[in-house]
């Protein structure tokens, strides 16, 4: 069964997930490669998209992580 899938989520292109996460392009697919970022949605042969919610979510968690190491 497919998980469901929030209808008013967004899909960010690369250039947002960079501007909202401030990380380069090298770096947010090298955390992807690790576990440590959530992979992108495939939308196209050529074109990947990342869920508005998986990356605001993933910039809460290292909000949340930076306050509890202060």
């Amino acid at each position: 069964m497919a998980s469901q899938v929030n209808p008013d989520d967004v899909l960010f292109r690369l250039p947002r997930v960079r501007q909202v996460t401030g990380l380069s392009r090298s770096t947010i697919y090298l955390l992807v490669s690790r576990g440590q970022f959530p992979p992108p949605v495939r939308l196209s042969e050529r074109a990947v998209g990342w869920p508005a919610s998986a990356v605001h979510g993933w910039v809460q968690e290292r909000i949340s992580q930076g306050r509890k190491a202060a």
